[in-house]
């Protein structure tokens, strides 16, 4: 039995609370006030990349709260989005409690990412986004190069891979989760970090945003959001990235590497 999750509220955010875990911050009269700092580098991410507002096809892998996908619904208005959330009585809490504004194109299926990513037609999305948390740690399934490969084939050919991994200093998961990414995208592939300068610097544990994508990224642009971000945020290229993870091999389900990433301190 899952626990039940508890809601809180704030000034104007509501905090929604599983197990003991902060699983998302919501803001209902204006969806683009994003509290959690790695949402807020998912965000810029998106922005920096997709600089149009135009509609975009989203794929959540992990949805809580649905605060990106309803920050995407108010910056990109009818874009068509997947959330794959199997906590069903999580999503069916959020629902009542922070109603879905009205018009929007959001379909929660209660599914685990494995088995929903899979289930996506070929090149059916713009943008994959990996927030998955079981426990405080991404599950181990959803880090393989196997599962990345799955991810590679929904996405269109420029299409973007964001995702949200907890590591400790000196992100020798991410590293591995990065070069799984560039191995399943193929010849070609970047992949940036984007985090708290902290994190980046090996200061502490904390999460990192990893952007990923067959195509160039606008780093420049990615710097200058980042910048203007109200906690110290920088960007590693994708040089540094893949100098960083020397030898850093992908994580594989067919050869039993797998790993959770690593449990945040107490």
């Amino acid at each position: 039995m899952t626990d039940e999750p508890v809601f809180e509220q704030d000034g104007d955010v509501t905090w929604i609370t599983v197990g003991g875990h902060a699983q998302s911050a919501v803001c209902l009269h204006d969806p683009t006030v994003l509290v959690f700092e790695y949402v807020q580098q998912l965000a810029l991410a998106i922005d920096a990349v997709f600089a149009r507002p135009a509609p975009l096809r989203v794929t959540h892998v992990g949805g809580a709260g649905l605060t990106l996908a309803r920050w995407v619904q108010a910056t990109r208005p009818g874009s068509p989005q997947i959330v794959l959330e199997p906590d069903a009585a999580l999503t069916e809490a959020v629902r009542r409690e922070l109603p879905l504004p009205r018009g929007h194109r959001i379909r929660v299926r209660p599914q685990r990412g494995e088995d929903g990513i899979a289930g996506l037609a070929s090149a059916s999305a713009d943008l994959v986004v990996l927030d998955a948390y079981a426990g405080g740690q991404v599950p181990a399934s959803l880090t393989t190069v196997e599962w990345l490969g799955e991810v590679a084939r929904v996405l269109v050919p420029r299409g973007l891979l964001l995702a949200n991994l907890g590591d400790r200093p000196g992100l020798r998961y991410a590293a591995r989760v990065a070069a799984g990414a560039r191995e399943a995208m193929g010849p070609g592939a970047r992949t940036a970090y984007v985090g708290l300068q902290g994190v980046l610097k090996a200061k502490g544990f904390g999460n990192v945003v990893l952007v990923a994508s067959r195509d160039e990224l606008p780093l420049d642009d990615l710097r200058r959001s980042a910048a203007r971000q109200p906690l110290p945020t920088g960007v590693v290229p994708p040089s540094e990235v893949v100098a960083r993870s020397a030898g850093a091999q992908p994580f594989s389900a067919a050869a039993g590497d797998t790993a959770m990433s690593p449990a945040p301190p107490d």
